[in-house]
C-alpha cells in the first residue's frame, strides 16, 4: 500500500472525506471537485492505488476539518503579523494540529464546523471550512511538500466570526451628509422657473414639482406655482400640472430604510 492511500483510508477512518488532485497541484482529479470527496474505502483504493503521485486532499467544514491557512506571499506580505494577533487574542488555543505548507504558510486544523469558508486577503489569511478543501500530507505543490510539524494538543474550534472582527474591525460610519434645507430648495427650484422661456414653463414646474415632492411629499409648491405665474403661465394650467405631480409622487412607493436581505 502507498504512503498516499494509507494516508487517504486514514483520514477517511476519522470521518474526513478525500478525494485525489492532480500531482504537484492543487486541481481535483474529480469531476465535481471536493463535492466528489468521499470516506468510501473501495472509492478512495480506486483513486489512490494506481498512482501514488496523486496529491490528497481534505473536503474541508464537518465532517472534516476547520483549517486556518496562512498565506506566504514573499515580498507581497504573509500572514503571520495576523496569526499573532489571532493567537494573542486566544483564538487559536484549540487547535489540533499545525502543518507547513510549500510557500512557507502554515495550516493550523480544528474541529470541523458548519461554518462557511471565508478569505481576509489583506490579513493573507484564509478559513476553510464548508465549501472548501485543502491538501494534505504527502502532497506537494512545484516539488516542494506539505510537511506535519505537530500535534498542538486542541480539540475545538475556530470561532471565525470573531476572528474576523478581530481581523477587520467594523468600519466607521461617516455621519450623514447634512441635509439640504427644504425652503432653500424649493426657492432655489421657483427661480429656475421662473426663468424658463414658452415652450418649456408646464414641463418645466412638472420637474420642479417632482423633485421638491421627492424630498418631501407634504412640500408647500406655492413658490413653484408663484414663480410659474411670473413666467407667464395662467392659474389653470399650474393648478393641472402641480396636482399630476403630486398624483405621481402618490404612486411612487416610500424608499425601504433597509435593504432586503441579500439584496445587492
Amino acid at each position: 500500500m502507498n504512503r498516499v492511500l494509507r494516508q487517504a483510508l486514514a483520514c477517511a477512518e476519522r470521518g474526513w472525506p478525500v478525494f485525489p488532485c492532480l500531482w504537484n497541484m492543487k486541481v481535483p482529479l474529480t469531476r465535481h471537485g471536493y463535492r466528489d470527496a468521499s470516506t468510501d474505502p473501495e472509492q478512495i483504493t480506486d483513486w489512490f492505488a494506481r498512482d501514488p503521485h496523486r496529491n490528497l486532499a481534505v473536503a474541508t467544514g464537518a465532517p472534516g476539518p476547520d483549517v486556518l491557512d496562512i498565506d506566504h506571499h514573499g515580498p507581497a506580505g504573509n500572514g503571520f503579523p495576523a496569526l499573532a494577533r489571532l493567537r494573542d487574542a486566544g483564538l487559536l488555543d484549540q487547535a489540533a494540529a499545525r502543518i507547513r505548507t510549500p510557500s512557507g504558510g502554515l495550516h493550523l486544523y480544528f474541529t470541523g464546523t458548519s461554518q462557511r469558508t471565508s478569505h481576509q486577503p489583506a490579513a493573507h489569511i484564509d478559513f476553510l471550512a464548508a465549501g472548501g478543501y485543502v491538501l494534505i500530507p504527502p502532497s506537494q505543490v512545484s516539488g516542494k511538500p506539505y510537511i506535519r510539524e505537530e500535534a498542538l494538543g486542541g480539540h475545538g474550534v475556530l470561532d471565525w466570526d470573531a476572528a474576523a472582527r478581530l481581523l477587520e474591525p467594523a468600519r466607521q460610519h461617516r455621519p450623514p451628509a447634512a441635509q439640504p434645507d427644504p425652503g432653500q430648495q424649493i426657492s432655489a427650484l421657483a427661480r429656475w422657473v421662473a426663468a424658463q422661456p414658452e415652450g418649456n414653463r408646464n414641463a418645466g414646474l412638472y420637474w420642479a414639482a417632482n423633485r421638491a415632492l421627492e424630498s418631501d411629499r407634504a412640500a408647500d409648491l406655492s413658490p413653484l406655482a408663484a414663480a410659474a405665474r411670473q413666467a407667464g403661465l395662467a392659474d389653470q394650467e399650474i393648478t393641472r400640472t402641480l396636482n399630476s405631480a403630486r398624483r405621481t409622487t402618490q404612486h411612487t412607493p416610500e424608499p425601504p430604510d433597509h435593504q432586503p436581505e441579500g439584496a445587492r
